[in-house]
């Protein structure tokens, strides 16, 4: 079975509960596959990540397997604003949606999610960039100043490894869900003076565990969610905070992900 996110964002946790973790959200229009199908809980596969997580069974929409292979097919459309809404064709109802969402078979202001059609009037990132470095600096400082989320996705509440795997994707580069995940991707750097703007570094802790990741600037600059989407300072050492004037971070490897 297969299914779609058919509401602004959908929480999808650890365990089958209300109470449980949230690890990653369900942006509209995001596809996956159903691998356990409980009463009020789904066990699912998201499609750009293979990421496993449980969602609740009242927020999704079956499609079938003919609709699933397209949309894996498909070079997907996003909305590119901030926030924006989308009309029912018919009933007119509206629906918030956030930077990132997919509009699944797009085609002059109008898309389809299941079997239901919206009418979508904002802006939209549709087609992969020439300049894909370029473009993933320009869509990484509009997440600038979102509040960090743990498991989140979207410009209101984001995580380290959800920001730089949403910036990644409105360039069209798929990256994996965590930070950990996301550093086995790519061609590791031997310098940091090698690095840049655009490529990905990653922090361990005092374990050397990958707890950490962010997107290279120019001039020695990150950007990362921290608290905040925020700019710091980036040296061999690590992410360095000057308004706290300490180390917050410890640099393990930076990863360039791009194929150039």
């Amino acid at each position: 079975m297969y299914g779609i996110c058919n509401l602004s964002i959908v929480p999808v946790r650890a365990e089958p509960s209300d109470r449980s973790e949230m690890v990653s959200q369900l942006l509209l229009g995001e596809h996956f596959t159903i691998l356990e199908n409980h009463v009020k809980w789904m066990k699912i596969q998201i499609a750009w990540d293979n990421y496993v997580g449980w969602i609740s069974s009242k927020q999704y929409d079956i499609i079938n397997q003919a609709q699933f292979e397209a949309l894996n097919v498909a070079y997907p459309s996003m909305v590119a604003d901030i926030a924006h809404v989308i009309v029912h064709q018919y009933t007119k109802e509206t629906m918030a949606v956030v930077m990132g969402s997919v509009l699944p078979h797009y085609e002059k202001n109008a898309f389809f999610l299941a079997k239901e059609a919206y009418k979508y009037e904002g802006s939209l990132q549709e087609l992969a960039p020439k300049n894909v470095r370029h473009a993933i600096v320009e869509a990484a400082y509009l997440y600038l100043n979102s509040p960090y989320l743990w498991g989140g996705k979207s410009p209101f509440g984001i995580d380290c490894s959800g920001f730089t795997q949403m910036v990644y994707k409105l360039c069209g580069v798929k990256v994996l869900r965590d930070a950990s995940q996301q550093a086995q991707q790519g061609i590791p750097l031997s310098f940091i003076e090698e690095a840049l703007p655009g490529d990905l570094a990653f922090f361990d802790n005092e374990e050397g565990k990958i707890t950490h990741v962010g997107i290279v600037l120019k001039d020695n600059k990150i950007i990362h969610a921290s608290g905040s989407v925020r700019i710091d300072n980036l040296d061999h050492q690590g992410i360095y905070n000057v308004i706290s004037k300490t180390y917050t971070h410890n640099l393990r490897v930076i990863k360039n992900i791009i194929s150039e």
